[in-house]
């Protein structure tokens, strides 16, 4: 496992440079330029450039930043001189935040695991019985509705369903805030008064993630319990007696793991890089809303720093996986 193990980090640095380079081209061919606009703002609120053209302030921010050539060879060299940053540890200083962009990450990524892990938590709880429950009744009242219901949860875009969970129960009942993160509380309120308060802003943030969330993953229990449940190890089971109980939930239930632990590899980034959307949605200050706004400005040091952040945990996903398919199913031999 140890020679897999190393196999794999080596060809993981290898994409992660693949992906690191593809980023940067695509990131200064962006038509979005965060220089363009904080000179544009600045001049405009200034009266003026004092004398001095905006095409030689813009040109002198540009060559202050490394991004003044634009040409093939010009952008080879600020790739360069980024990636000898971010090997030694150097992610940049963001344009719009003007702090480190590992900084400005880790210090907005608390809200976003709180928000990804409760929900996460919350998909398996009802996702994997409810899958395994309607592959044991299948085409019953339960599976129809179930995957009716499901099935529209899949197809409801993430900005749609979420506009419509503020419409109704922030707008139109007043049960909840329409976003953020604490409401305008006295400055005599506990600790424990500002905690709650701040739950129940992320209620319906994290029912918008759930009720998204479990439609594939119980679409995909039900499926891998079907096949296991037509194996002939699990008429062999009954066949001895086996209560269906104990049919389901020693044999039914262990097997069907497996395959989902192929879809852990998506987990890792979606828990630390946040939702980018239900966080925009509802005004949440986590880690998704400030790379969205980074991204609409176009604040190329933090945006590369992320999307490699996202990359890196994407890559630490993948692996995990592979070694914990081994471990849950000593069938497969890793580097076989």
């Amino acid at each position: 496992m140890v020679k897999y193990i190393i196999k794999r980090l080596l060809l993981s640095l290898l994409i992660l440079f693949g992906v690191s380079v593809i980023l940067y081209f695509l990131v200064r061919s962006m038509p979005v330029s965060y220089l363009e606009q904080k000179l544009a703002a600045s001049m405009g609120s200034a009266g003026g450039g004092g004398g001095v053209s905006y095409e030689t302030r813009l040109q002198e921010l540009k060559e202050y930043y490394g991004l003044a050539d634009d040409s093939f060879w010009g952008i080879c060299k600020g790739y360069w001189s980024w990636l000898v940053k971010f090997v030694s540890g150097d992610m940049g200083v963001s344009f719009k935040y003007n702090q480190p962009v590992e900084k400005v990450i880790f210090e907005n990524m608390g809200v976003s695991f709180a928000i990804s892990f409760i929900s996460l938590i919350l998909q398996l709880v009802i996702a994997i019985p409810l899958g395994i429950k309607c592959a044991c009744n299948q085409y019953g009242k339960l599976d129809y509705t179930a995957t009716v219901l499901t099935m529209i949860g899949i197809s409801f875009p993430t900005f749609f369903f979420g506009s419509l969970v503020i419409k109704i129960f922030a707008l139109e009942l007043g049960w909840f805030e329409t976003g953020g993160l604490n409401s305008n509380l006295p400055v005599t309120a506990t600790d424990w008064e500002y905690f709650v308060d701040m739950l129940w802003h992320l209620v319906l943030p994290m029912f918008v993630l759930v009720i998204l969330g479990i439609g594939s993953m119980m679409r995909y229990t039900r499926t891998n319990t079907l096949e296991v449940l037509n194996a002939d190890y699990i008429r062999t089971a009954r066949a001895k007696g086996l209560s269906e109980n104990k049919v389901v939930y020693k044999h039914v239930f262990r097997n069907t793991m497996i395959p989902l632990v192929t879809t852990l590899a998506g987990v890792l980034p979606g828990l630390f890089g946040g939702s980018m959307i239900t966080e925009t949605i509802f005004d949440i200050p986590g880690i998704g809303n400030i790379a969205y706004s980074a991204l609409r400005e176009g604040d190329i040091p933090f945006i590369m720093g992320y999307n490699m952040f996202i990359a890196i945990l994407t890559v630490i996903g993948i692996l995990l996986t592979d070694i914990m398919y081994a471990v849950v199913d000593p069938r497969v031999k890793l580097g076989k």
